[in-house]
């Protein structure tokens, strides 16, 4: 680790070689969230195809396994670090067709299902927060299988 700048007011710290590592250790813990939630999607798909036909969503055991690809590719994308930018485009279309029209905490009535809404709403925005911010780091991405 080396200091960047002798002015105590801008700490600018160079991890070097650990840099690599701790970018692959994020893309793996967050791609382990995604990844789990495709599984879901695939291996759950009854139970989850009943809660989005409650959600009013049209075609739901279709809408739940499409939605399974896109997260399960774009998942793969951000770890293996290949063609991110297609990987995050369809994290984002999943994160926002799935946030606003499943999570819509503001339409329950329920105090305890609300919480839960809300919840899973506010955990999708912080997931696409990262997903967009994904987007402005340079290729090819360390320790990645490029483009």
């Amino acid at each position: 680790m080396t200091i960047l700048s002798a002015d105590p007011r801008m700490i600018v710290v160079s991890l070097g070689p650990a840099r690599d590592i701790i970018f692959l250790i994020g893309r793996i813990l967050v791609a382990c969230i995604f990844l789990m939630s495709a599984m879901n999607h695939f291996f759950k798909l009854n139970m989850m195809s009943a809660y989005a036909k409650s959600k009013g969503t049209p075609a739901p055991s279709l809408a739940v396994a499409s939605s399974g690809v896109l997260i399960l590719l774009g998942a793969l994308s951000i770890l293996l670090g290949y063609h991110p930018t297609i990987g995050a485009l369809l994290l984002v279309i999943f994160l926002l067709g799935v946030t606003f029209g499943m999570h819509n905490f503001w339409a329950v009535q329920d105090p305890q299902a609300k919480q839960v809404e809300m919840i899973n709403f506010l955990k999708n925005m912080a997931l696409l927060g990262f997903v967009l911010m994904t987007v402005m780091i340079p290729r090819p991405w360390p320790l990645s299988i490029g483009r």
